[in-house]
């Protein structure tokens, strides 16, 4: 992305990872757990969920990371089920944000679009950031639910297969590698192996039909 995008995805980013990670630790708290509460981390203070140098490898690389919220599995009631409750709430907290703002955007569109008025430059460029918002939160549920390790997807998964916790383990280390593999394959070598681009494009034509 040239500067300009990349200016208008900040606010988007900032949103998306907060609200993600508070709701991991919202799901942790309500399940039992107040290891993130303790922590600091059932607020929506983007400087506490924020890890900057992953947030600065977002902005040059299009690929990083927050603070990983952490929970104790002897607090839970139902570990599988909780465990999987818990990596879920992150990628589908997003999806609903990216839901809320792709119909603030439908109100603007209808509101300019009655009155008859022309986009200023404010409005204008609130658009294109709410625009971006929705598409990186789209981003975030679709990444997030990939099953390979480290990513929430991969947690759901290992939740519900009776996995030899050795083999589990194997998995786990060869996931991040994996995953690096496949975004520099997709993001250089211009081969789609996750269409996350399309996924993205049809959730929201989906939802502007709405």
């Amino acid at each position: 992305m040239d500067i300009q995008s990349k200016l208008y995805a900040i606010p988007g980013i900032l949103l998306g990872l907060t609200v993600h990670e508070f709701c991991h630790a919202f799901c942790a708290w309500k399940l039992g757990d107040s290891t993130a509460r303790d922590q600091g981390r059932l607020t929506l203070n983007p400087l506490k969920h924020i890890d900057i140098v992953g947030f600065v490898f977002i902005i040059i690389v299009g690929f990083g990371w927050a603070k990983p919220v952490q929970f104790d599995p002897a607090q839970l009631r139902n570990y599988r089920r909780d465990k999987a409750l818990i990596a879920a709430a992150g990628p589908f907290s997003n999806l609903v944000l990216g839901a809320i703002l792709v119909f603030i955007i439908k109100a603007i569109i209808l509101y300019y679009g009655n009155t008859g008025s022309d986009f200023n430059v404010f409005s204008e460029n609130l658009f294109n950031v709410l625009f971006v918002a929705a598409q990186i939160n789209f981003m975030l549920f679709i990444f997030n639910l990939i099953p390979i390790p480290p990513l929430d997807g991969s947690h759901i998964v290992f939740s519900f297969l009776n996995i030899n916790p050795e083999i589990e383990e194997k998995i786990r280390k060869i996931g991040m590698p994996l995953l690096i593999l496949i975004l520099i394959i997709q993001n250089y070598a211009n081969i789609t192996i996750i269409p996350i681009g399309n996924m993205i494009e049809a959730i929201m034509d989906f939802l502007f039909r709405i």
